[in-house]
């Protein structure tokens, strides 16, 4: 039950979080599906880790198999099948419930967060409690930002200039990839740099550098779209 708690806990609080700055509070129903949709990726992105996973021991170089496990194996499928899920659920579907230029970010961050708890739940009960504390202090809220960028290029797209809408729902799926990508990459890398203090310190800052820059473009993208729908409620 330990496990159970550890898993779960740091995923419901980042949900908290994220659904208390909305200014106009999405149906239950709606953002329900979004994280239940989050397991539909969790599947998928597990199938196609998998078949790519027949690969990574034939990269005896560390930066290439790094990488590909960072890149290919982890980043690529969790944020495609992510955001095919947004895509479907909230693009496709529930247009009519998406009218906030915040509903971009919580719906993203609802349907991330479901992947996040049936990995982490993978993780902890796999790892222990010592992981679960990394990874509720890492992992989850990376997830979480990945999809604030996913759900802030989302928004672009909705109501933004329609000249720009492919361009920025290509964006709401290119950055998440670029940024956990990086996320994954260094940190694989270090793991298997462990003998060359120097690379290893390096990795870290740059490691460091990622995290900052996720947390101040995530914070800002939040703060942008929370004041395009307040500006939107003063003059509807």
């Amino acid at each position: 039950m330990s496990f159970l708690l550890a898993s779960i806990s740091p995923v419901i609080f980042f949900l908290y979080l994220i659904y208390q700055r909305d200014t106009i509070k999405e149906p239950i129903s709606i953002l329900a599906r979004c994280f239940i949709g989050g397991f539909g990726a969790y599947i998928i992105a597990f199938i196609v880790e998998t078949i790519l996973g027949f690969w990574i021991n034939q990269l005896t170089n560390p930066f290439s198999n790094a990488f590909y496990k960072g890149v290919i194996n982890a980043a690529l499928p969790e944020e495609a099948a992510k955001f095919y899920v947004l895509y479907r659920i909230i693009w496709k579907k529930g247009a009519h419930h998406f009218d906030q230029h915040f509903d971009g970010i919580i719906y993203a961050v609802f349907v991330s967060l479901g992947l996040a708890m049936l990995e982490n739940i993978t993780y902890v009960f796999n790892g222990g409690l010592g992981v679960a504390l990394v990874r509720a202090v890492l992992s989850v809220p990376a997830h979480g930002l990945f999809a604030v960028q996913m759900g802030y290029f989302l928004s672009k797209a909705r109501f933004g200039p329609i000249k720009y809408q492919n361009i920025n729902l290509a964006l709401s799926l290119i950055v998440p990839i670029i940024f956990h990508g990086a996320f994954d990459f260094v940190l694989m890398y270090a793991e298997q740099q462990r003998q060359s203090t120097g690379l290893v310190i390096l990795l870290a800052i740059l490691f460091c550098v990622i995290v900052i820059m996720l947390w101040r473009l995530g914070l800002r993208q939040i703060r942008i779209m929370r004041q395009k729908d307040k500006a939107q409620l003063i003059f509807s």
